[in-house]
């Protein structure tokens, strides 16, 4: 872990562009990419534009990796005595966030019997897949996250094209979502699908800052383990 503490303001707003993409520059990277892009034909074949539906089904996912890494980072504390810099709360924020993202859809679309069964099967896969993967890789597991909103934020941002051209009827926002994110009385579908879409952005910088930043402490340690090496040498030549 990157022991550099990172200090959000205002943190699930930190959007500032819809159409940022982190173009991989390395090999963990582009792993990332090409799995995320795996599941996002998986998910574009199923529930096409049934957004919906879709919302309810991979938010239940979405809520996963926050919560998982905070757990490890957890421990990962605990077991060696050392500050997290912040970022186990981060995660969880990040975590309960999504899961807030799901009570709203659940008022919106309703999961059919075998939209529940992909979701108890698709959440335990998962656990398993990401805990794997932190483990393995902290950069490549943050990367993956990072990659996943920035395929959100175009999803919402198709979902509110529909919204909009009246593809798909609006209607009044959910009352848990009014009181969530401090809508107006008076809010709509099309201005909830807007907060969550700026949620997700947040959620995409702030993985893919922590994959930089693990990526950057690694660049550190290799440089100084060179360091060391020329020393080495050159003690051993003169």
């Amino acid at each position: 872990m990157a022991h550099v503490k990172i200090i959000i303001s205002n943190y699930f707003n930190c959007m500032s562009d819809l159409e940022k993409h982190f173009k991989p520059k390395n090999f963990s990277d582009r792993i990332a990419l090409n799995f995320t892009k795996f599941l996002r034909l998986l998910a574009d074949t199923f529930f096409k534009k049934r957004y919906g539906h879709r919302a309810v089904v991979l938010e239940t996912i979405a809520a996963v990796p926050g919560m998982v890494a905070g757990m490890l980072l957890h421990l990962k504390s605990l077991r060696k005595i050392e500050d997290d810099k912040g970022w186990i709360k981060t995660l969880l924020d990040e975590a309960e966030n999504e899961r807030m993202h799901l009570m709203t859809f659940i008022h919106v679309a309703k999961p059919t019997a075998v939209e529940r069964f992909i979701i108890m099967v698709a959440q335990f896969i998962f656990i398993l897949t990401y805990a794997i993967i932190y483990l393995v890789s902290q950069r490549t597991a943050h990367r993956i996250v990072g990659y996943f909103e920035e395929e959100a934020v175009i999803s919402y941002s198709e979902y509110l094209n529909e919204l909009e051209a009246g593809t798909i009827p609006d209607q009044p926002a959910p009352l848990i979502a009014i009181n969530y994110w401090n809508l107006p009385l008076h809010a709509t579908l099309k201005d909830v699908v807007r907060v969550i879409r700026d949620d997700e952005a947040g959620h995409r910088d702030v993985n893919h800052k922590f994959a930089d930043l693990i990526n950057l402490k690694k660049s550190k340690i290799a440089y100084k383990k060179n360091k060391i090496k020329e020393k080495k040498t050159e003690k051993i030549l003169n």
